[in-house]
């Protein structure tokens, strides 16, 4: 199954961040019932644009989604402490995204996932920047990963993240990151890889089409999760068509069923 982390619950987001000042839980669980029912495997939730507040903040958006879904959320902080809090109030198993290699995330995330039933999303970050080249994400995830199966967590539960870069400042990055998904996921069988698909568009225009064209490219390449906008018709389409024709689906019924649904968007 080719895992879709519902992305809009952020309040980087004008409408997400006015709705969670007013406490307007209304407008929060209609999107996230929205984003289920479109097909999202988790709801991410970040409150972190408002960091004296992140925690309440957090906590507030957590009860809220909780009471209107009944998939699984996936925790999004930079701060380690924060997403502490966050694993004492999810009701069913999340995911954490993420760990980092970063000396101030990497051992403080290790110590308090160790025996928590979650996935993490493992990001090939470390303090020496932005990786720059396939070699070095690869190199990067191999850490990530030794270390987490150190504190018992299975493969299968751990998500590699190769930092999906923007085109607009070197037009390679777009071949790097679909080497980096196909290196890992050929070295580490059984690992996952999970990106934040509108990264690679930032700076330019029309962006959804840049998103939507790199989404098949890094299934190719063996991308089998993807943080983004579930509410995107096409780019659900262009996903669940994708899927299929890479042999993932049998008989094809899966597709069907979406078509049958008024799911699959023709573009006519």
């Amino acid at each position: 199954m080719f895992v879709i982390v519902g992305e809009r619950i952020n309040t980087s987001r004008e409408r997400v961040l006015e709705a969670v000042e007013k406490r307007d839980a209304g407008y929060i669980q209609d999107d996230v019932r929205r984003q289920e029912e479109a097909g999202a495997t988790y709801i991410d939730v970040n409150a972190g644009t408002q960091v004296s507040s992140e925690m309440e903040d957090l906590e507030w958006l957590l009860n809220t989604i909780q009471d209107a879904v009944s998939i699984p959320l996936c925790i999004d902080s930079a701060d380690p402490e924060v997403i502490r809090g966050a694993l004492d109030i999810v009701q069913k198993p999340p995911m954490i995204n993420s760990i980092s290699l970063e000396q101030n995330r990497f051992e403080p995330m290790l110590d308090f996932l160790k025996d928590r039933e979650c996935r993490a999303v493992a990001l090939c970050m470390s303090d020496k920047g932005m990786p720059k080249s396939s070699d070095e994400v690869i190199e990067r995830a191999g850490r990530l990963i030794e270390g987490l199966e150190g504190i018992g967590m299975e493969r299968d539960h751990i998500y590699v993240d190769p930092l999906i870069q923007p085109i607009s400042t070197d037009v390679s990055k777009g071949v790097m990151a679909m080497e980096s998904v196909r290196g890992i996921m050929g070295q580490y069988p059984g690992v996952h890889t999970i990106c934040g698909l509108s990264n690679v568009s930032f700076g330019l225009p029309e962006r959804r089409i840049i998103n939507r064209s790199f989404l098949p490219l890094l299934m190719t390449a063996g991308l089998d999760a993807a943080i983004l906008d579930p509410l995107d018709n096409t780019i659900m389409t262009i996903l669940k068509t994708t899927w299929m024709l890479l042999g993932n689906d049998p008989y094809c019924m899966e597709y069907i069923k979406a078509v049958r649904a008024g799911k699959i968007v023709s573009g006519q």
